[in-house]
């Protein structure tokens, strides 16, 4: 990914989560993907897809059981 989709990608999911410390940050040695962090805890990559001309993002956030607690 660019740094500019990082950027577009950042704030749009700031807005949407309405969470300013989420950050989007490039992944050493891929470049179809990207770390996203709330503060400095890492939860989820963001993917790209480049399909038939048209680009899509997919965020995977993996939720372990013991961080729900009881």
């Amino acid at each position: 990914m660019t740094r500019d989709e990082i950027i577009k990608l950042e704030r749009y999911l700031q807005r949407v989560f309405r969470l300013p410390a989420l950050q989007v940050k490039q992944r050493p040695r891929k470049e179809d993907s990207a770390e996203v962090y709330v503060g400095d805890e890492f939860i989820g990559v963001l993917f790209r897809d480049d399909d038939e001309g048209e680009t899509a993002y997919q965020f995977q956030m993996a939720i372990l059981d013991y961080d729900l607690g009881t």
